[in-house]
């Protein structure tokens, strides 16, 4: 460190001739030195650690998540009532999308063995596309629960309530029952809340073509909806059409215990499958459920 006229001018040694020139010319030469210096120390450690500042935070970048580890996501598509042409489909895109987003890694099964309390404990996360009465025991069932409550993760699509009516407390885990699907058309869908993760990309309002669902033992009261339905896009006059308030919910959220539910009617279709409006809804709903 060296002091010229009482004051501290460098860390770094100085050429001999501007050492000279503050010297001769007191404050008012180092008060205008003092930038040439600070950039003359730069460069001087540059050549030192061989690297510049574009390339040192080059060297510094990672790719997203490179350092985290990845969660676990367990993907159930056991039917044991009617099976879904698209599930082979579903199993390769909720694979793709979660490697994707960097922040989870699917197995996708159908052997619901996998639902025991030893066989959820790799997972951070349960999504189902199911249908019928799974045949799990008691035991699996109380264990799927608690797994839920302690902080876990739960993802249904599109016919997972379409499953389990002979088990009440899954239907109160997922907010409601199928009944029926009145419509397989192109639909209008009102986005109720898009400051959920699962539907923050959407517009207000969107059209989608998918085989829409109507639900009973539903109840607002008991979830948060998301997106619904808008009533004015199909026929209220279908055979099939059970509701009379119109009140047709199509994705919604709820807490359970220390862990989150989310439920999604839409996904029957190929083509939806492969829409990235789509794929971000299922990316932004398991996220969630995680607490991603």
């Amino acid at each position: 460190m060296r002091q010229l006229d009482g004051n501290i001018v460098a860390l770094l040694p100085l050429p001999s001739g501007l050492e000279r020139l503050i010297s001769a010319n007191g404050k008012l030469a180092m008060t205008r030195l003092i930038p040439i210096i600070v950039a003359i120390g730069i460069a001087i450690s540059l050549v030192r650690t061989g690297t510049d500042p574009a390339m040192q935070a080059g060297n510094n970048l990672v790719e997203p998540h490179a350092n985290i580890a990845k969660r676990k996501v367990l993907y159930l598509t056991h039917s044991a009532g009617f099976k879904h042409d698209v599930l082979p489909l579903s199993e390769q895109i909720l694979k793709q999308i979660g490697e994707r987003s960097g922040a989870f890694e699917v197995t996708a099964t159908q052997d619901c063995s996998v639902l025991s309390r030893d066989g959820l404990k790799p997972y951070d996360a349960v999504v189902f596309y199911t249908t019928g009465e799974l045949p799990i025991s008691d035991a699996q069932k109380t264990a799927f629960l608690d797994f839920i409550r302690s902080g876990k993760g739960f993802v249904g699509i599109h016919s997972a309530t379409d499953t389990f009516y002979k088990w009440p407390e899954y239907g109160e885990l997922i907010g409601g029952y199928f009944d029926q699907h009145p419509w397989h058309q192109e639909v209008t869908i009102n986005v109720e809340d898009r400051r959920h993760p699962a539907t923050h990309h959407l517009e207000k309002t969107f059209k989608l073509t998918d085989e829409i669902y109507q639900f009973k033992d539903f109840s607002r009261s008991r979830v948060h909806v998301v997106l619904s339905l808008d009533p004015d896009s199909v026929d209220l006059n279908k055979p099939a059409v059970h509701r009379t308030d119109k009140d047709f919910a199509l994705a919604w959220w709820r807490n359970y215990g220390k862990g989150r539910v989310f439920y999604t009617a839409l996904g029957h279709r190929s083509e939806v499958w492969q829409d990235e409006r789509f794929q971000q809804h299922l990316v932004g709903a398991v996220r969630w459920v995680m607490g991603l």
